[in-house]
């Protein structure tokens, strides 16, 4: 019985691309923090979990783009 392991296989552009995607969420989500501690803006509690959330995507994009694409 032969045993079939999984392949991802990204193209180098591929990678770079997911890697830039990662790093423009960071971005996104420094802005969004700031942005809570700001009182004028409100809804700081919701602000600060959209922004974790963008971290932890753009954590898993860079995990990807630089195991399977290649990336850096």
């Amino acid at each position: 019985m032969q045993r079939m392991d999984p392949v991802l296989a990204l193209s180098r552009q591929t990678g770079i691309r997911l890697a830039e995607i990662g790093f423009l969420l960071i971005l996104f989500s420094g802005i969004w923090l700031v942005s809570a501690e700001i009182p004028l803006f409100g809804l700081s509690k919701a602000r600060s979990i959209v922004a974790g959330t963008a971290l932890a995507l753009a954590g898993v994009l860079l995990i990807v783009a630089t195991h399977w694409g290649h990336f850096g």
